[in-house]
């Protein structure tokens, strides 16, 4: 049922338009409530302040090495019935979640993916899919039908689907989290055009991320996307970077052939030829990159702030995190790598990112499909440190050499 509630810090009546688990409070289509500002408001009216502002302000992160908790975590999983270390990366996935969550033993009970959507304008010309596949794509994964709907339902995980900024209207939408700033991103292959967003613009796309993030209370957050054309927002955000060259940041994205993927890479090329480089993370995100990037970026921020687990999936939610980390480094401690993907530079990318997979599974489809698969992995590890029982609990005697 749709809930009302007074804001603590304006005073002004809001009601809910949207309930799914958690409470969404929608007053008007492009803005919900997902601030948390002062005791944890979630006013439309407050979050208007945070998510409309063009002054970036990024949520304080602690670093996560907390070396007396992570050798108490080390102790514990050494005193289980095994071998030291039997257990493998099991056994260091567990320390790393107790220490991004101050806690030991870890928990991992409530489970999420977040898909942001966001149309390209450029998608035209370096897509082999059009662009109306994706909204049409929102639409299934809003009629319950995409692999990541499926995957989420087997695994118990929550599934959220953001509208970044979708070329299209959806009307209020039960299970849409309506976060627009825009109606997709501009033509950044088109000379007459200056970038795909201004900074404001991506800004607020940042914004409504962090606001976001710090709203979806869970132990793990895994991080999807969907939007026609984002490898190559991807390829060149990891280009301007990382410094790696194009050429080598470039792949196939949703299904391009070879001759489609040098094509690809020579209208990118110019397209950095065009127009002066870009000399912020920042405005790099807003010259070359997609809506659903800058709010994912935005949203890992916020969720790192929280203590949460950032699950993260293929290619473009890596360049999110390359993004994110470059606006915050400490952001890289809070992050899990899902897979690496079949797209060609995410390789050079997660080595860039000094990031060590857990599945190889030669996925390319996105939408957080990679991150829920890792879901029970990380739940088996925080059971593994809190229910295995110890030599001593066991009477098992332990090695004598």
């Amino acid at each position: 049922m749709p809930c009302s509630a007074t804001c603590p810090a304006c005073s002004s009546a809001f009601v809910c338009g949207v309930q799914t688990g958690a409470c969404w409070c929608f007053t008007r289509p492009a803005l919900p409530a997902v601030a948390r500002t002062g005791q944890g408001c979630r006013c439309p009216t407050c979050l208007d302040a945070i998510v409309s502002s063009s002054t970036l302000s990024l949520p304080a992160l602690a670093p996560t090495e907390r070396p007396a908790l992570r050798a108490a975590l080390r102790a514990r999983l050494d005193g289980k019935t095994k071998p030291l270390g039997s257990l493998g990366r099991l056994e260091s996935l567990a320390i790393d979640i107790g220490a991004i969550q101050d806690r030991d033993p870890p928990q991992m009970q409530d489970c999420a993916v977040v898909l942001f959507a966001g149309s390209h304008g450029a998608a035209h010309r370096v897509s082999a899919y059009p662009p109306e596949v994706t909204w049409q794509m929102v639409e299934n994964f809003l009629a319950g039908g995409a692999a990541i709907n499926v995957m989420a339902r087997s695994l118990d995980v929550a599934l959220h689907i953001v509208d970044a900024g979708v070329d299209h209207d959806f009307g209020q939408r039960e299970g849409l989290i309506d976060a627009s700033v825009m109606q997709g991103t501009r033509d950044y292959t088109d000379s007459t055009c200056p970038g795909a967003m201004t900074e404001d613009e991506c800004t607020q796309a940042v914004m409504r991320g962090i606001a976001l993030g710090q709203r979806l209370q869970v132990d793990a957050l895994g991080f999807g996307e969907m939007g026609i054309g984002n490898t190559a927002s991807a390829s060149l955000l990891m280009h301007g970077l990382t410094g790696v060259p194009l050429a080598q940041c470039v792949g196939a994205g949703a299904g391009l052939d070879n001759a489609g993927v040098m094509r690809k890479l020579v209208l990118l090329d110019e397209s950095l030829r065009m127009r002066p480089r870009p000399t912020s993370p920042l405005a790099w995100l807003a010259t070359y990159g997609g809506l659903e990037i800058a709010m994912m970026a935005g949203a890992m921020l916020g969720a790192a702030s929280r203590g949460t687990v950032l699950i993260i999936d293929g290619f473009i939610v890596s360049a999110a995190m390359l993004v994110a980390s470059r606006l915050d480094p400490t952001v890289r401690q809070y992050a899990v790598f899902a897979h690496r993907s079949a797209e060609l530079g995410h390789r050079l990318l997660l080595a860039h990112l000094q990031a060590q997979p857990l599945l190889d599974l030669g996925l390319r489809l996105g939408e957080g499909t990679g991150a829920a698969l890792v879901m029970p992995l990380l739940r088996t590890a925080c059971a593994v440190a809190r229910d295995m029982a110890s030599f001593a609990d066991a009477g098992v005697d332990t090695a004598t050499r």
